[in-house]
């Protein structure tokens, strides 16, 4: 049975699970949550309502990262994206510090600009704007040398990357002293899967709060 994957193209999320599905050129049918239907089947498939959601043979795979390993596991492709060993390691904290230090920060700032004027919290943002900063300059520092973010090769870790480093450049731009950190952006943003990504998200961007840049 084909695989289905419930997203919507705007998603950063989304993304981190449609990179490596494009990387592999792995069959699959996009359940679009911007068509009708695909939300309800959504929540009946998996109550708590988040996405991305895989359906495997009927059986519902949740979360993004489980989503990308399952794949491998599965329905693998020329690309590895958590290798053996003590590699995987690595791969593995690169993508939780992605998600954690970087998402999960962008999306305090997106989320405050939803509430509305008369819900803002300054002091949020300005705390998750902080810690951006912070995250921005270790990964600047750790990517010295490095073309991938972990274990010498596109995986994992630089699926979260991509929709990461996006939309947080959106929010709080990276520092033009953070070098290395601008370049390894601009790498993952040139990726054909990433890039497809991209492209397949533009008619979204009017949903984004701060404004729909257009430099990317």
């Amino acid at each position: 049975m084909m695989l289905e994957l419930y997203a919507h193209p705007f998603s950063s999320y989304c993304w981190k699970v449609l990179i490596p599905l494009y990387e592999n050129d792995t069959r699959f049918t996009y359940r679009s949550l911007e068509d009708e239907g695909n939300p309800a089947e959504l929540a009946r498939l998996w109550p708590i309502g988040k996405f991305p959601l895989l359906v495997d043979g009927g059986r519902p795979v949740m979360e993004s990262s489980v989503i990308i390993e399952h794949l491998q596991r599965f329905h693998p492709g020329p690309v590895t994206f958590v290798p053996d060993g003590d590699a995987a390691l690595e791969v593995r904290m690169l993508d939780r510090i992605f998600d954690n230090h970087v998402m999960q920060q962008m999306t305090r700032v997106v989320a405050d600009a939803l509430r509305g004027p008369e819900h803002h919290d300054p002091v949020e943002v300005q705390e998750a704007k902080a810690a951006l900063q912070k995250a921005y300059a270790w990964l600047d520092t750790w990517l010295e040398g490095r073309e991938w973010v972990a274990a010498g090769a596109f995986s994992l870790a630089d699926c979260a990357a991509a929709p990461s480093l996006f939309y947080a450049d959106w929010v709080d731009p990276i520092p033009e002293a953070r070098a290395n950190l601008r370049a390894y952006r601009a790498r993952l943003l040139a990726r054909p899967s990433v890039a497809r990504a991209v492209d397949e998200a533009r008619p979204y961007r009017a949903y984004f709060p701060l404004g729909a840049p257009d430099r990317d």
